[in-house]
């Protein structure tokens, strides 16, 4: 009695569970069959995967249908920023990246709901027989992620040790490296979601979060400065202009970050900004030297620069006279400028034009004729069209820019007679450290005669 009772519990219990098993295929199927909404709304910045969910209002009258089925037919909508993909066994199978409303209707889960009737049901059947072998489950994975393609903001970069950069100026032979600290932000985006998704996320169960790469990509991105910056240096740009030329760093940092970021993770830097890096002193002292003793092998501006010094210092001893100067100069040890002019008129041929005239000095109080101009080549004070002593052509006078409205010739940035606005295709340059202005603002020469800066877009008024 007792072994015939135990037989009869037990095939009782298995004709339950296969019962069981039948009525969840069944019914699971069943519940299937309705077709399914997808949507998501705004994803926010620091998310950058999440699972699309059903949406099951109050309205909804099928509430058991199984998560992971995508029945033929549904409608899975995609908005702006974002990009859909739907796994399959963990295989993507489908991709939209274009705003609107996807139709699925690939479906390995029929619908009865879809298609003519007899094939339906006939499908149907076969599902329920399919789920009845894996005890009434489903025995598939369907699931739809979306990405956000949107520019993910606000990742802060710094260095922790200091970044060589390479300070080059062709035009004067100027070459040495200088040692920078630099932080700030960028921002990336996920250009292509097939790589991110195989690479990194793969099938999460909610969301993948900002916060999962954060310090991976911080490291790597401080990594890649170094040789991005090294790119940059070959436009031979100075380091307090680095934050001007953030597109160039930004080109460079992706070239370096291409195979980690781009080719394996599908991710790529969009924008940066950069606060002004800081140097040493031992670095910015350096650099000041650099550059001076590169400006002071023209010979015209280290002689102004000695001349004006040596005057100061004469001045500060109860204003000695002029000749005294440059006597006591030779006897002191100190150099005596007027060997340079001579030096920088020797090299006229090799100097620029430009960098051969002083500034115009103010008409004595005698002066000669109104119209008498001087020759550059020879001093000469003439009168006419031409050097009387060596032929040279007079200059055209050329003052600043003519007033369109008035006639008025001008030099700064309005019209002195009627107001009116400089036309933007007059440039007209001033010194932006000293204030001077040549003669001929329009055409400046390479630096300024009184303090040595070079001339360039700063310097337009």
């Amino acid at each position: 009695m007792g072994l015939i009772s135990t037989v009869t519990g037990a095939l009782t219990g298995a004709v339950g569970t296969v019962l069981g098993a039948g009525a969840g295929a069944l019914g699971g199927v069943m519940a299937d069959q309705w077709k399914e909404y997808f949507y998501c709304e705004a994803i926010p910045n620091d998310i950058l995967v999440v699972k699309g969910e059903k949406r099951t209002g109050g309205r909804s009258v099928n509430k058991k249908g199984s998560d992971n089925i995508i029945s033929n037919g549904s409608v899975i909508a995609v908005a702006d920023g974002q990009c859909m993909i739907i796994v399959e066994q963990g295989k993507i199978v489908e991709v939209c990246a274009e705003p609107g409303e996807f139709i699925y209707d690939t479906s390995t889960e029929p619908s009865i709901f879809a298609g003519s009737l007899g094939s339906s049901i006939l499908a149907t059947f076969q599902a329920i027989g399919r789920r009845f072998t894996f005890g009434g489950d489903t025995g598939k994975d369907q699931r739809v992620y979306y990405f956000n393609t949107k520019e993910i903001m606000d990742n802060k970069f710094g260095t922790n040790n200091p970044i060589d950069f390479r300070v080059v100026d062709s035009k004067v032979g100027f070459d040495m490296d200088v040692a920078l600290r630099i932080n700030g932000s960028y921002t990336f985006k996920i250009v292509n979601p097939l790589l991110f998704y195989a690479n990194v996320c793969g099938n999460v169960e909610a969301a993948y979060n900002k916060s999962n790469l954060t310090n991976q990509m911080r490291t790597e991105f401080v990594d890649a400065l170094a040789p991005a910056l090294s790119r940059v240096s070959d436009l031979e740009i100075r380091p307090s202009k680095l934050p001007q030329y953030t597109k160039d760093l930004k080109d460079a940092i992706n070239i370096e970050l291409a195979k980690t970021w781009t080719e394996t993770r599908g991710i790529a830097v969009e924008n940066i900004a950069m606060n002004p890096p800081t140097l040493t002193e031992e670095d910015k002292q350096k650099l000041q030297n650099a550059q001076e003793a590169a400006v002071y092998s023209n010979p015209l501006l280290a002689a102004g620069a000695i001349a004006g010094g040596q005057a100061q210092a004469w001045r500060n001893m109860d204003g000695a006279a002029p000749t005294n100067m440059m006597m006591m100069s030779g006897i002191a040890g100190g150099m005596n400028p007027n060997s340079l002019f001579e030096t920088a008129a020797n090299q006229g041929a090799k100097m620029p034009a430009q960098t051969a005239q002083p500034a115009a000095a103010p008409a004595p109080a005698a002066a000669p004729a109104a119209d008498s101009w001087t020759c550059k080549k020879c001093g000469t004070v003439n009168t006419g069209k031409f050097c009387l002593e060596c032929g040279e052509k007079k200059p055209e006078a050329v003052a600043g820019w003519t007033c369109p409205d008035c006639g008025s010739v001008n030099q700064g940035k309005f019209c002195t007679n009627c107001g009116t606005k400089k036309p933007a295709d007059a440039p007209l340059y001033k010194c932006d450290k000293c204030g001077w202005m040549p003669a001929d603002p329009k055409n400046p020469p390479k630096f300024c005669p009184q303090c040595g800066d070079p001339f360039n877009d700063n310097d337009i008024q």
